[in-house]
């Protein structure tokens, strides 16, 4: 891949928890960083807290809610036509299973149940708007931040409507979609010189959608940076990791026809926004 010192990387949900672990250490490593939040004072604090530990860093910002689809789109468009290149996408930005609305049923701006919408469809549409640039900047690379929480997806009822809720397995689902994406995005993109890989960053982290933590957020940040900068990882697509171990996610994942189904999906209800 490109130099870190060299590289521009997009990180999503960068104003807390994991992502601003990742932003704090991708910029002190060299990074260009592209900081990614929905609210514009923290993602003022962000910045703040990066340059007061590396005076010299190179950061721009992008505002946008990922529960609006039209968001995404302008979020896209802003960083396609503002930066020359884009090295890295780290898909981070989540909800979890109980923050916010306590597990209840909730809605996206565009209709669709909020952690699907949030967790997997928001960032399905920003990485295909930003392929083109990934592209044209490669070796490149796609980090999809998931979990080992994962959960089929009931492509029945995707949106659980009609068989019931439940916060966790909403979440679960959610997370689950990512890895489906990634081995089926990784398999569009073969030879194309961008690389597309998922992880379970550690477990309970120190993030406000954990109640008890068990890991440290240095766990996950470490976990994270290597799919992002480890030279050693160039050629490495369509894999998911449990921390830095290579693992197997849940079946679903390598069933083609769920995959084929699951893209089908995201299209349908990507189109309607």
């Amino acid at each position: 891949m490109t130099p870190i010192e060299k590289s521009t990387i997009l990180i999503t949900g960068a104003t807390d928890g994991l992502g601003q672990g990742i932003a704090l250490d991708l910029a002190a490593k060299g990074a260009t960083v592209l900081l990614h939040g929905r609210d514009p004072e923290r993602i003022a604090r962000t910045v703040d807290a990066i340059r007061a530990q590396t005076p010299s860093a190179r950061v721009r910002t992008y505002r946008a809610d990922l529960a609006s689809l039209a968001d995404v789109r302008a979020l896209a468009k802003a960083v396609s036509e503002g930066e020359p290149r884009l090295d890295v996408l780290v898909n981070n930005a989540g909800i979890g299973a109980n923050v916010p609305g306590g597990g209840k049923r909730m809605t996206s701006e565009d209709g669709h149940e909020l952690r699907f919408a949030v967790n997997y469809l928001s960032h399905w549409l920003l990485t295909r708007l930003l392929l083109p640039t990934l592209k044209t900047s490669a070796p490149s690379r796609i980090v999809n931040v998931s979990s080992a929480g994962q959960a089929p997806i009931d492509f029945d009822d995707p949106m659980m409507i009609t068989h019931g809720y439940n916060g966790v397995r909403a979440y679960c689902q959610s997370k689950l979609a990512q890895i489906l994406s990634t081995v089926d995005l990784a398999e569009e993109l073969a030879g194309s010189g961008v690389t597309v890989t998922a992880l379970h960053p550690a477990t309970y982290m120190p993030t406000k959608i954990v109640p008890s933590p068990i890991s440290t957020l240095e766990e996950g940040v470490d976990a994270t940076v290597r799919l992002v900068a480890d030279p050693s990882l160039d050629h490495v697509s369509g894999r998911y990791f449990d921390g830095v171990d290579e693992t197997r996610a849940n079946a679903q994942a390598y069933d083609p026809s769920a995959r084929r189904r699951l893209r089908e999906l995201s299209e349908k209800l990507s189109s309607r926004a």
